[in-house]
């Protein structure tokens, strides 16, 4: 763009992670110029509303364009970047435009609990599916029509070539890592059910070359991939597994646990083997607990599953209960959808 003579590129903005994704969770790259253009990046991390329109205002620009690669999941913050700079464009009176790339995990299904406003956080803004099953440019006509106060004037770029259907390998295009714990598209394939081990005392792979595919804790043994396996969840199967996390949780301390391996990612259900995962955790180490501030409700986006696991449910009864919001969300999530 900066070097099309069309466009007069003006500045370039930053989200969680930062403009070149070099930050760790919880941090960005803060405000610089650009050494590759001479461009000013601006830092969009924890500014919403007027204070991120005042950026856009700043910043010079009457066109605000999104081009993220997201991964599928509601609690991955590049979304609600998304949503938010489109309330702030709205607030500024700027046009905005998204880039549209593939869902690597595929577009074929909404999956899991769907968000309690009340549980709103930047982790998840709006009740949608904690799989959605939806690509940026989709969530932004979803986002415009069904969320935002004051729509903003929206223009979308669809795909070329990508069906619903199809995971990222069939686009034949590289996987640039995202964020610095998205390394591979089997990341994404697991990340919206492991996630969720964030909101417990558990390591969720951060600091290993397998984050979210790896999942431990000190005193934890072969009893837990045990347990895992036994519940037949399709598609996947779990191997005892040691590691040492460089940094995050237990850095520097060899934990045991688990690993994933998807062996049938068509029959993979992420959200349902998640819960398993917590289900089992729970009942064959007595060291399970959840994070203090309850982080595990940010995360599914209301304390059921929390409240659930603790009084003794099974796999069935937790998934349960959220598919009477599931249904509704995707019925509302059908008028969006740009891709067969």
């Amino acid at each position: 763009m900066h070097a099309d003579e069309r466009v007069d590129l003006v500045a370039v903005f930053g989200p969680e992670h930062g403009f070149r994704g070099t930050a760790q969770a919880g941090g960005s790259e803060g405000r610089y110029d650009d050494p590759a253009t001479g461009l000013p990046v601006y830092d969009t991390y924890l500014k919403s509303g007027q204070p991120l329109a005042d950026v856009f205002t700043a910043s010079g620009v009457d066109t605000v364009v999104f081009d993220i690669q997201d991964v599928g999941a509601r609690f991955y913050t590049y979304i609600w970047t998304l949503y938010d700079c489109m309330a702030a464009a709205a607030l500024a009176g700027k046009r905005f435009v998204v880039l549209d790339r593939p869902n690597p995990v595929t577009g074929r299904a909404a999956l899991g609990p769907v968000l309690d406003r009340a549980f709103a956080t930047f982790v998840g803004r709006e009740p949608i599916a904690q799989a959605h099953g939806m690509t940026v440019a989709e969530l932004a006509g979803l986002f415009n029509g069904e969320f935002l106060a004051r729509p903003v004037a929206l223009e979308t770029v669809r795909t070329t070539g990508w069906r619903r259907s199809e995971f990222f390998d069939a686009t034949g295009l590289p996987w640039v890592p995202p964020s610095p714990n998205m390394p591979t598209p089997e990341t994404a394939l697991v990340y919206s059910g492991t996630c969720l081990f964030e909101g417990t005392n558990l390591s969720e792979g951060r600091g290993t070359t397998r984050p979210f595919e790896l999942l431990g804790a000190e005193g934890i043994d072969r009893r837990w991939a045990e347990a895992a396996n036994a519940l037949g969840l399709p598609g996947v199967r779990f191997r005892e597994a040691y590691f040492a996390p460089t940094f995050s949780k237990f850095q520097g301390r060899t934990v045991g646990g688990v690993q994933l391996h998807v062996h049938d990612r068509d029959a993979f259900d992420p959200v349902r083997t998640g819960i398993g995962l917590l289900v089992t955790a729970r009942s064959s180490w007595s060291g399970f607990a959840w994070r203090a501030d309850h982080w595990i409700d940010k995360l599914t986006g209301s304390a059921r599953v929390r409240t659930l696991i603790d009084a003794g449910a099974g796999v069935d009864e937790v998934v349960g209960a959220w598919e009477a919001d599931l249904a509704a969300f995707r019925t509302v999530r059908e008028e969006y959808l740009l891709y067969r």
